[in-house]
């Protein structure tokens, strides 16, 4: 079997050296064969003891393919192995399935833009009430069914700022087997809290590393310590490639499919112009290689303003919750993206207070004119939704669209995650309660007249000067081998990743079997 590590260039076919086809299957989850079939087996005892079934990729991308059946009574908030056929966008609020990814379409009365924006809702996911936990499954379920980590004798790690953590966590109870969430302190308390309920030993399972959303090195630090055990199977969001594959084809698809559902509703011949995505472990900016494949759709990276790395090579703290700043992730595919936008995180905390008090939406429903549906739909936006929903009106600014442009996004979590971080909010800015100047100002500054500023749409030096920025991460801080890294700046390389989702496939419906049949 050929191995993506074989490259077309002019002239022929290079064959890779033997370190990265290792690098690529060992370190980064693209393994293509049964690696450890002891493993396997385990696998199998542990999967039939505990009744679980794996969802295939194909089967996550369109659930209409699945028997409801399966999903049973099962709660969508248990640690419960039906869930997993909930890791999926195509859920409501109560865990039923909708034929239609749950989405709101924002226009000029709240953006003040002409261009629709489209946002798909997250925290419809199982367990968690975000995607990642999507991002927790397309990482794991591969490292399963090659037999490569063992649920009877690893413990998955799980390095994040939050979110990811508490899907990898979640995954690890459903199959009895120890999962480990590493996370920056400064992460809202509403995380600490589930992790808390949902670990069998938090104080020795969920690891506080020094800092906030930025400090991402901090993570690596813990990771790399715990390494050194071989029963610590480090999961690393930022570099799994299994991340970036799961939501280009379960991601992209459902983003694919609430666009034509919104076009064709709209009766007009929308165009899918521009998707916007905080990129984090760039794991769901991924849906926007597809979407550009499909659409021609320009890909959107968003970072804070705080910490305006890809932007101007910065640093910095914020508290856009559910983005990691001050590094490029080894799965973001730069050469692919098209625009840079830098939101700050006084937008993202002054709005979140605003669409979650009285005072904000007496503003919203008396002043600007919005419904009460939309008033409600506000509320499941999380920080990284907002700052994604404020880099498409950016976007629409800059390149000048219009009202047959749409753009697209994801809250990838909901508000329900920040009451802790609204009070600080409220406690520090407002004296413990919004009124309605203060709702008025932070409408008239934060959305009213959103700016071009701190944006850039990329030439090919900025894309090269993004990706070369990843360098001293992944290869002098994280031992990637240097031909691997200098192979994804070409798009074959991210082209040929995509092979492996029916080769896992084909994978898990044997893995399936043989648990069956156990």
């Amino acid at each position: 079997m050929t191995h993506l590590a074989d490259r077309c260039q002019t002239g022929g076919v290079t064959a890779v050296s033997t370190d990265i086809t290792d690098a690529l299957e060992n370190q980064f989850g693209l393994a293509d064969r049964l690696v450890d079939e002891g493993a396997l087996q385990n696998s199998v005892r542990r999967f039939a003891e505990r009744g679980i079934v794996l969802p295939t990729f194909a089967q996550l991308a369109d659930p209409s393919t699945v028997d409801p059946n399966l999903v049973g009574d099962a709660d969508p908030q248990g640690a419960d192995a039906r869930n997993l056929w909930r890791v999926h966008w195509y859920n409501d609020l109560a865990g039923n399935r909708v034929s239609v990814p749950d989405h709101v379409v924002l226009t000029k009365v709240l953006t003040g833009i002409d261009s629709p924006i489209i946002v798909v809702f997250g925290d419809r996911f199982p367990m968690i009430t975000a995607h990642k936990v999507l991002a927790a499954y397309s990482c794991l379920a591969p490292r399963v069914v090659t037999g490569q980590f063992d649920p009877t004798r690893h413990r998955a790690i799980w390095p994040s700022t939050g979110n990811y953590a508490r899907g990898g966590i979640a995954i690890s109870r459903i199959m009895a087997s120890r999962g480990v969430a590493i996370l920056p302190e400064g992460m809202s308390q509403e995380r600490f809290d589930w992790l808390d309920r949902w670990c069998e030993n938090p104080a020795e399972d969920v690891i506080r590393t020094h800092g906030t959303e930025s400090n991402v090195k901090e993570i690596y630090d813990a990771c790399n310590e715990l390494a050194l055990d071989s029963d610590n199977f480090v999961l690393n969001q930022f570099s799994e490639f299994g991340n970036h594959l799961g939501h280009y084809n379960v991601t992209g698809r459902a983003l694919s499919h609430v666009f034509e559902h919104v076009r064709s509703s709209s009766g007009r011949d929308l165009r899918l112009a521009a998707f916007t995505s905080a990129t984090g472990s760039a794991g769901t900016i991924a849906a926007g290689d597809r979407l550009k494949d499909e659409y021609g759709t320009k890909i959107v990276a968003v970072e804070a303003l705080e910490c305006p790395t890809m932007l101007e090579n910065g640093y910095g703290e914020h508290n856009i919750q559910g983005i990691g700043d001050k590094h490029i992730p080894l799965i973001h595919n730069v050469m692919n993206t098209d625009v840079v936008v830098a939101i700050s995180d006084r937008s993202t905390d002054e709005l979140d207070v605003l669409f979650n008090t009285d005072a904000g939406r007496r503003l919203l429903a008396d002043r600007v004119g919005i419904d009460q549906s939309l008033i409600e739909a506000l509320s499941h936006f999380g920080f990284s939704a907002i700052c994604n929903t404020l880099a498409a009106i950016k976007t629409a600014r800059l390149l000048d669209l219009g009202a047959d442009d749409a753009l697209i996004t994801v809250a990838t979590d909901g508000g329900a995650l920040y009451p802790s971080e609204r009070a600080k909010t409220l406690a520090t800015k407002y004296n413990g309660e919004l009124s309605d100047a203060d709702a008025a100002a932070i409408f008239g500054e934060h959305l009213a007249n959103v700016s071009t500023e701190n944006m850039i749409e990329m030439t090919e030096a900025d894309r090269r000067r993004v990706f070369n920025l990843g360098y001293y991460t992944w290869v002098e801080q994280q031992g990637t081998p240097f031909e691997l890294f200098e192979e994804r700046r070409h798009q074959s390389f991210w082209r040929n990743l995509r092979r492996y989702v029916d080769i896992w496939d084909t994978m898990i419906v044997e893995f399936n079997d043989r648990v069956a049949a156990s």
